[in-house]
């Protein structure tokens, strides 16, 4: 694993970052989800012989620092400000959920989406109660409750990434998605519950192509035959 310091917006970040493949010209970026580390991503670390792959931490993950409340927009320049200061091309940018977000705003050659975040959709009853209820308490100044009403995705992380976590979880994409013109390749899973095959749909019009459709939930990528169909739609890019 390696470090880069990198400053952006006078904000400055230590992103922990591996390369594989340093000879190959074309590349292969990797961006993982919300709450995960690079390391997931590296399921596909042997498939790629013939590319230079970069797995990053983004800041808050993993091994890369943060200190700062930072939109979705900021992770974008905060990576492609990364990857010009090493001089990398965005070949290929592969996302997942959320880091399927950061991917379309960079805008690359080719765009591969795995079980992509930014469409939303109506939360659940039993989620909007839980919602008015703390906001309810917050208001009484309860707000000490916090722990017991937050997501699983920011349990444990500190304030500045649940303030973070706030400000990127129901981003509406629509406009983003129809707007990216380059190639793209869609995967989602059947079962995912995070990122329903409803949002896939709906992506794919927006993006004005087709999807794969994969047996599996949010993480589909990781079962051996789901994993072998990705590898080789990507190479398609090539």
């Amino acid at each position: 694993m390696a470090r880069k310091k990198i400053k952006v917006n006078n904000k400055e970040f230590n992103i922990a970052y591996d390369i594989f493949n340093l000879d190959k010209q074309k590349n292969i970026i990797f961006l993982h989800g919300w709450g995960s580390n690079k390391d997931i991503m590296k399921v596909f670390k042997d498939d790629f012989n013939e590319f230079k792959l970069i797995f990053i931490d983004m800041p808050g993950f993993g091994k890369s620092s943060n200190k700062y409340i930072l939109t979705t927009k900021e992770y974008s320049l905060i990576v492609d400000e990364f990857l010009k200061s090493l001089n990398i091309k965005k070949d290929i940018i592969v996302g997942h959920s959320f880091g399927g977000k950061v991917a379309t705003l960079l805008n690359p050659e080719c765009l591969v989406l795995l079980a992509s975040a930014g469409i939303v959709l109506p939360k659940p009853l039993k989620v909007r109660l839980k919602i008015k209820f703390y906001k309810t308490l917050k208001k009484l100044g309860l707000s000490k409750f916090r722990k017991y009403f937050v997501s699983e995705d920011v349990k444990g992380m500190s304030e500045n990434m649940y303030e973070t976590f706030k400000n990127v979880v129901d981003e509406d994409f629509s406009e983003i998605f129809s707007n990216y013109k380059g190639k793209v390749l869609i995967f989602g899973g059947d079962k995912d519950m995070a990122v329903p095959p409803v949002a896939i749909e709906k992506q794919s019009k927006l993006l004005n192509s087709n999807n794969i459709m994969l047996n599996g939930d949010h993480y589909f990528f990781l079962k051996k035959e789901n994993k072998e169909t990705v590898v080789k739609e990507i190479k398609k890019c090539k």
